[in-house]
């Protein structure tokens, strides 16, 4: 089995922590508005749109889809071999709910903006993190 990749990984504080805790429940774990719905991402004392601070974490489906990507070709950490996908995917709960993530489970040459993916995530020492991959093509009807 090869090693994991080497990942810099972010402190837990108590602002964070259900987002960087949500994966061992295998949820995508954000703070959402309890009085306008407003999804934060990145999280903040105070909703954006209605200034209140009455916040929930709420976990969001999972799936996205491609906004932008990156294809890296440099060596920057070790096990962290390129190529590899950095890329900005939104998720369908709220127009501008984006994230930077990696995306995994498929050749670089194979991501396209616009492509549909779903979360994945990675244990590191206790912080997982969210990637994202191809999501399953959908079954024709027979």
């Amino acid at each position: 089995m090869s090693e994991k990749p080497f990942r810099v990984l972010p402190a837990i504080v108590p602002e964070t922590e259900h987002f960087w805790l949500g994966g061992a429940e295998g949820e995508l774990r954000f703070l959402r508005c309890d009085d306008c719905g407003w999804w934060l991402h990145p999280p903040a004392p105070i909703c954006p749109q209605c200034l209140s601070r009455s916040l929930s974490v709420t976990a969001a489906s999972g799936d996205a889809v491609v906004h932008t990507f990156t294809v890296n070709w440099q060596p920057w950490y070790p096990n962290l071999d390129p190529p590899y996908v950095i890329a900005i995917v939104e998720l369908p709960e709220q127009e501008g709910l984006r994230l930077t993530t990696n995306i995994v489970g498929c050749e670089p040459d194979d991501v396209r903006i616009g492509m549909p993916v779903r979360v994945t995530f990675e244990d590191y020492d206790g912080v997982w993190l969210p990637f994202f991959e191809p999501a399953e093509p959908a079954k024709a009807a027979s």
